[in-house]
């Protein structure tokens, strides 16, 4: 039996997803991290399981995010007797996610969701390394290049005169968005990304992007824990 189909952007669902429609900004700005009628500790971490997941995974199945997720989060490195407060790194449960091809695409400002980035990398418009890849889910590796054909980026538009160069017009909503994490190195002069390392949390922030505080991402992974979900 087919898989039934999900508007990822569908208000009713009140997820924040990887894109610049106009529904997200709407989503975020009346997003409450915690409902009054949730009272025991369980919904809450559901309720943090389902939020996280449906900004950093995009319609990753439970199944395929199981064989992601890993329990062992990295340790802080600080000096003895710093008093330096550190986010709290279950905040980087979803770090696996980072070095997916698509998610690096978004986080690069080459597309405009990750649905448009899986569609760029299945019709070929894309190379890791010099060599043209169609796998969207494929996790890279700390230093790989990632280059995009330029004609496919959504920033760029042939001009009017029709010269070679293709000029900069900017998208509705998308200032939001226009963030570069400092786990990437983009060149939009030759429309590359270089991936430098997965996130990673420093004194009062992280580097994983997420719309979400790293207490909330805390009861997600508490949620995996719990349940006895934690997959080696």
């Amino acid at each position: 039996m087919p898989r039934k189909s999900v508007r990822p952007l569908k208000l009713s669902r009140q997820l924040i997803c990887l894109s610049w429609n106009p529904r997200n900004l709407y989503q975020l700005a009346l997003k409450k991290l915690f409902n009054q009628k949730q009272k025991t500790l369980f919904q809450h971490m559901w309720k943090a399981k389902r939020d996280t997941r449906g900004y950093h995974d995009a319609n990753i199945t439970e199944r395929q995010w199981l064989r992601m997720f890993n329990d062992q989060l990295p340790t802080l490195n600080m000096k003895l007797g710093s008093h330096s407060s550190h986010s709290n790194t279950a905040s980087l449960m979803y770090a696996c996610m980072e070095r997916r091809l698509d998610f690096i695409l978004f986080r690069s400002h080459f597309v405009s969701s990750i649905w448009m980035a899986r569609q760029i990398i299945v019709h070929k418009k894309v190379k890791l390394n010099g060599k043209t890849f169609i796998y969207p889910s494929h996790r890279v590796k700390d230093g790989d290049v990632i280059a995009v054909d330029p004609e496919s980026v959504v920033t760029l538009k042939k001009p009017a005169d029709g010269s070679k160069e293709l000029d900069f017009v900017s998208q509705p909503y998308q200032q939001p968005w226009m963030f570069l994490p400092e786990y990437l190195e983009v060149n939009y002069n030759t429309c590359s990304t270089v991936f430098l390392r997965e996130p990673l949390t420093h004194p009062g922030m992280t580097e994983l992007p997420s719309p979400y505080p790293p207490d909330f991402h805390a009861l997600a992974y508490r949620f995996y824990m719990r349940r006895g979900r934690a997959t080696k």
